[in-house]
């Protein structure tokens, strides 16, 4: 009753000043315009059966869609505090902010946190501390198959591909991987030519669409891996297993967004949907992976290869191992990707509730690489949520040789976290392949902010590692991160996990293992 009152009051009142402004005076239309506007709209809202809102609530149900508009926005700058912003907090942010513009990143007045919640970690101080290396060390990868193997640093650009980054956006990122000395992995959207023309060492990744190096029906050509392998920045080689914020599913690009210069990097036709497959057609068991792995190593004319993932299940990673013993061949790497990852786009199911996060992925390959007796024959990289100097030991003190960070280079390079990578509207011209948005991120400016912060990020992880007593990352040890269980309680890592000892699964498993271990199948993938 009340909204076909209202209808009629608003048609009632626009008429009759649409009158009076033909009748009296042309004046009259500038009160008779906005009414019979609005008047137009409560009778568009009443009739249509698309929103039940507005049907209910003609013009005044506009005011929630509205708010609902600008909801992310009013969050993140007035409601949220410096220390509770998801995916980054503000203080994160502002952090890597200040470091890509060579400013002071310091905190006055003492923490924020609140060191007593249950979750809070804290690395332990040395009465004894060290003078802080001015020499970033850098870690050797390649293991007794490689012939040409290359030194990664402590922290390098994590895999993001073209076509989910500006091509300004990339082109930045591997200039600034060439002026810092660090490395750029690709991401899955094959070898374009702005991660080429800048001239920084490259990470070539390898996904199950085999993009660059594919077949007319999708599969892996070993002819075009091999040319692309062969090019001189291109350091080290990663097969795609899985994805931290998307693990166990493929991907869709839609045939609008297959442009000609997309459809020339992946090897696939201009305007057509391409469909990445949840699986690998190269490998269907854990002793093939390890052969295809030899194989690639074998094209690439003996540079470099690991592959990465997002840890699952434990007994599937230990048939991994078991293939690799008795193949007596291993990768050179493995990236240990956490469910806290990043991407353009996922499902949110999978974005919350598959995979393991980075801490127990990571302690789980490490120790299953101790047990096996293979961890010197291989390094491990670790992704996901790296952005400070402290997530950079934590990791190392957990297993990991070196890190990689994606998002972190993305708030170098000027993102804001608007959240919306997916939608080709990126307001910083990162993530989007709008020209006008992406004419917006300055190639030369972004990839000094891109050096500047790898560089203080890496200082600032030595200067603590020396606040530690230790010389650098081979000196680290699980004691030396506490871990608060309680508001009454903390452990060291050392006491929360079980650590094998080299060679241990393969003499006597403990308890904790021996299932998994016994399980464990190099023919068959099993979890």
């Amino acid at each position: 009753m009340l909204k076909t009152l209202l209808v009629a009051l608003l048609t009632t009142t626009a008429a009759g000043t649409s009158v009076a402004a033909v009748l009296l005076s042309p004046w009259w239309w500038a009160a008779g315009g906005p009414l019979l506007l609005i008047a137009l709209v409560a009778v568009h809202d009443v009739v249509q059966r698309r929103h039940s809102v507005l049907r209910n609530y003609p013009v005044l149900g506009h005011l929630r869609f509205a708010l609902e508009a600008v909801r992310p926005e009013v969050q993140q700058y007035f409601v949220e505090r410096n220390v509770d912003g998801r995916p980054y907090d503000r203080d994160t942010r502002s952090i890597v902010y200040e470091r890509a513009k060579g400013t002071d990143a310091e905190e006055p007045f003492g923490t924020e946190l609140d060191l007593y919640r249950p979750g809070s970690e804290y690395l332990i101080p040395s009465m004894a501390p060290r003078p802080v290396r001015t020499d970033p060390p850098r870690v050797r990868i390649g293991g007794p198959g490689c012939t040409r193997p290359y030194d990664m640093a402590l922290l390098n650009v994590s895999a993001m591909s073209f076509g989910s980054l500006s091509a300004n956006a990339v082109l930045a990122l591997n200039t600034g991987a060439r002026l810092g000395g660090f490395a750029h992995d690709t991401g899955e959207g094959g070898l374009s030519e702005h991660h080429l023309r800048p001239g920084g060492d490259l990470v070539w990744e390898v996904g199950t669409g085999y993009f660059g190096c594919r077949t007319a029906d999708g599969g892996f050509d070993e002819r075009q891996f091999a040319e692309k392998a062969a090019h001189p920045q291109v350091k080290c080689v990663s097969l795609k297993i899985s994805q931290g914020a998307k693990p166990g599913i493929g991907g869709v690009l839609p045939g609008a967004k297959v442009t000609a210069e997309i459809a020339e990097v992946r090897g696939v036709s201009q305007g057509e949907t391409v469909v990445s497959p949840p699986y690998h057609r190269v490998y269907s068991t854990p002793r093939e992976l390890v052969r295809f792995i030899a194989r690639m190593r074998e094209l690439a004319d003996g540079k470099p290869v690991g592959f990465k993932l997002c840890v699952g299940s434990r007994r599937e990673f230990l048939a991994v191992c078991k293939a690799m013993v008795e193949e007596d061949t291993t990768p050179d790497f493995i990236v240990v990707d956490g469910a806290e990852g990043g991407t353009g786009a996922a499902p949110m199911e999978f974005a919350d509730n598959v995979g393991l996060p980075l801490t127990e992925g990571l302690i789980t390959v490490h120790n299953a690489l101790v047990g096996t007796g293979l961890r010197d024959r291989l390094r491990i990289g670790a992704s996901g949520k790296v952005a400070t100097g402290s997530d950079l030991v934590k990791r190392l003190l957990q297993g990991a040789d070196y890190t990689n960070a994606a998002r972190a280079m993305m708030f170098a390079l000027g993102c804001i976290q608007a959240q919306r990578c997916h939608t080709n509207t990126c307001p910083v011209g990162v993530a989007t392949q709008d020209q006008r948005r992406a004419r917006a991120l300055v190639v030369g400016d972004k990839a000094e902010r891109v050096r500047r912060y790898q560089r203080s990020t890496v200082e600032s992880a030595l200067r603590i590692m020396a606040s530690m007593g230790v010389e650098g990352p081979g000196d680290l040890r699980p004691h030396m991160l506490l871990h608060r269980v309680d508001p009454h309680t903390v452990r060291s890592y050392a006491d929360l996990h079980t650590w094998l000892l080299p060679g241990q699964l393969l003499a006597s498993p403990p308890q904790e293992w021996a299932g998994d271990w016994a399980a464990a199948d190099p023919d068959r993938f099993a979890s």
